[in-house]
């Protein structure tokens, strides 16, 4: 995890985004680390990624785990985005997501736990009771 603290990594996914998925990001050029193999070990537990999350610069958190998509997780240090969509669909809501005028910086995610699905994304931000939701934005 030492190794991490050095590294300036913006999006991290989960072991659970499959391999079509990685490679279309890096056909995107969207920069990204994954669980289990650049960062941390195979099999990690989901209790033991939020640590290291903390351990991380600004990281957004790509996943398929709806346990991950809970207020309590808010935290200002990081972004948690649970990908409720098909799991061949996960890079162009990823790439949706990251550039969304709500989201596209990582300022504007960090503190935020948010579901992206098709319709668009809902969010808790920390110190807030209430969740969010926003649209896609209409494509020209």
């Amino acid at each position: 995890m030492g190794e991490a603290r050095l590294r300036p990594v913006m999006n991290v996914l989960d072991e659970n985004i499959i391999a079509s998925q990685r490679e279309q990001l890096r056909q995107w050029r969207i920069p990204f680390r994954q669980i289990g193999s650049e960062l941390a070990n195979r099999g990690t537990k989901d209790p033991q990624i939020v640590p290291l999350l903390l351990c991380l610069k600004q990281p957004t958190f790509f996943t398929r785990d709806f346990d991950f998509y809970d207020p309590q997780l808010c935290h200002q240090r990081y972004c948690l985005a649970w990908l409720d969509v098909h799991p061949a669909e996960s890079a162009l809501f990823m790439r949706r997501f990251l550039g969304h005028p709500d989201f596209c910086t990582r300022l504007q995610r960090l503190g935020k736990v948010a579901r992206i699905h098709p319709q668009g994304v809902e969010y808790w931000q920390g110190g807030k009771t209430r969740k969010v939701a926003r649209n896609w934005p209409v494509q020209p």
